[in-house]
């Protein structure tokens, strides 16, 4: 019966929300693991980072991940 009333486009809809949730988490999560392990930030850096991505989650992430210094993407 749920399949009459739930489109399968509607399905493709939620299951692609689903995955760019998931997705979103995990930069967010990736994000957080590296302002942590970075040595050249200070503590007040980290914390400042943190508070940045915690209360403004698209816009810290995104200038988190321009600022970040490429030198240190493989470390």
């Amino acid at each position: 019966m749920l399949a009459y009333d739930y489109p399968l486009l509607g399905i493709f809809w939620t299951m692609m929300m689903f995955f760019a949730f998931l997705a979103w988490l995990f930069v967010v999560i990736w994000v957080f693991m590296d302002n942590f392990r970075r040595s050249d930030h200070s503590g007040w850096a980290k914390a400042l980072w943190t508070i940045l991505i915690i209360f403004m989650p698209l816009i810290g992430v995104v200038v988190y991940l321009i600022a970040r210094p490429r030198d240190l993407a493989m470390a």
